[in-house]
């Protein structure tokens, strides 16, 4: 595997979370199944369209009469709290987390904050101080809202920071403000054709502080090859 971003270090990581650092598509596409069938829409064609979008979005473009959006938004909510089967951690996920500074990472994503506590427990990942969830933002992913304010919350400039993303709205929101985006390809490709580098997980990956505090990838092989 080609080492993404070895000529750069960065201010702050940003990950997304629902396919970035954890899996739990089966248990969200359990749950939007059920409600798209209760709804009379075409699964296969619709389950494409809910993946890094809040629901509150995914729900109002599709103009359904006579259903109240936040109604729906709360249930389908419950839903997926109540589900968490098969939720798990991606790849090298854990190891790459707990070993970056607690203030120098965010975690950044559509999902409401109880659902994204959730989940997190469920994988066994760490959380972070900062995290940006579904209700701190007017405007959800593909619109930058949300990383610009993780960035600012991390007290560096979005210019400065490298997000983690799997799916194509979350990283239009990374292009919008202005951050580099490294695609993880481990739970799908919706994000085949960007520009950006990809990787499947972070088993071949650490964190690492050059000399001047940025954070940087290192490969984790060189590193046990070093003794480090």
């Amino acid at each position: 595997m080609t080492l993404p971003f070895s000529d750069r270090g960065f201010g702050a990581f940003m990950f997304d979370m629902d396919g970035t650092i954890l899996s739990s598509i089966a248990s969200t596409e359990r749950v939007w199944t059920a409600w798209a069938i209760k709804h009379g829409l075409d699964v296969e064609s619709f389950l494409p369209t809910i993946h890094g979008v809040r629901a509150y979005e995914t729900i109002r473009r599709l103009n359904l009469p006579g259903v109240d959006v936040m109604t729906e938004v709360e249930e389908l909510t419950q839903a997926e709290f109540d589900d968490i089967e098969g939720i798990e951690p991606i790849l090298g996920a854990a190891h790459f987390l707990n070993a970056l500074p607690v203030e120098r990472w965010a975690i950044v994503t559509s999902a409401p904050r109880r659902l994204a506590l959730r989940r997190l427990e469920a994988a066994g990942l760490p959380v972070p101080p900062i995290m940006v969830t579904g209700e701190d933002v007017a405007n959800g992913k593909p619109a930058p809202d949300c990383f610009l304010l993780g960035a600012q919350r991390l007290g560096h400039k979005a210019e400065d920071c490298l997000v983690f993303e799997d799916a194509p709205a979350g990283i239009r929101a990374a292009e919008a403000a202005g951050a580099q985006v490294l695609v993880i390809t481990a739970t799908h490709n919706h994000a085949g054709g960007t520009p950006h580098p990809s990787i499947p997980g972070y088993g071949a990956l650490t964190p690492r502080l050059d000399g001047t505090s940025r954070l940087t990838l290192a490969r984790l092989a060189a590193l046990q090859d070093a003794g480090a």
